[in-house]
């Protein structure tokens, strides 16, 4: 049984202090956050879900799918999202060389401008959340790193999508930063887990919203 870190331990939050986490939160706000689109019918369902709670949230977003699916981009933000960056290739920091890895965020930061035609803000979330200490010291002048302390892994096949829920909603508080994905892999849990989520939550009060 592979191990699963459903909460991003506190210790671990401590030790790395330059990332965000989560948001200070007296009030039961959660921050919702989507990775890896947009694509076709995939974040389409997730724009629509978001819709019956009038909820709002951050779309991490792969410059190579933005520049295939503009107008998923600009529809996002028309309805009051945010988008933010994700890499243009979905590179995987520990494996790419630092200039290479800076150079692939910027693309994508110049691909969300042209796209959307907004000032775009310096948020910025690393693919597998992947980063070297050199790279990190290259994005920080400039960006936001954006973590979580709830991952979803609504991306994992092997994981029933009712353990899935169970899991999201026993580790979400207020404040909370949610990492769910918007992607073909993740379809069969996302689909089942982000209606009943935010429904379950919706019930107990709590609002929505982006970083």
């Amino acid at each position: 049984m592979p191990l699963r870190l459903f909460s991003t331990p506190r210790p671990v939050q401590a030790l790395l202090p330059g990332f965000t986490w989560r948001k200070p939160q007296a009030d039961k706000t959660v921050y919702l956050t989507f990775d890896d689109g947009p694509i076709p019918e995939v974040t389409e369902f997730v724009l629509a879900e978001l819709q019956k709670y009038q909820a709002q949230a951050t779309f991490f977003c792969v410059g190579d799918n933005i520049q295939k699916y503009p107008h998923l981009a600009q529809r996002a933000v028309v309805v009051g999202h945010q988008l933010a960056n994700h890499t243009f290739n979905h590179l995987r920091g520990r494996k790419t060389p630092a200039t290479e890895y800076l150079t692939n965020v910027q693309a994508c930061a110049t691909t969300l401008q042209a796209v959307t035609n907004i000032k775009i803000n310096n948020l910025f979330r690393p693919p597998y959340g992947s980063l070297t200490r050199t790279q990190y010291k290259l994005l920080k002048p400039d960006f936001q790193i954006i973590m979580w302390d709830v991952l979803t892994y609504d991306f994992d096949q092997q994981l029933l999508p009712e353990i899935c829920l169970q899991r999201a909603l026993q580790n979400t508080k207020p404040g909370s930063i949610v990492v769910f994905h918007d992607s073909l892999k993740a379809r069969r849990n996302l689909e089942y887990v982000l209606p009943r989520y935010m429904a379950h939550l919706n019930k107990l009060g709590f609002r929505f919203k982006a970083l």
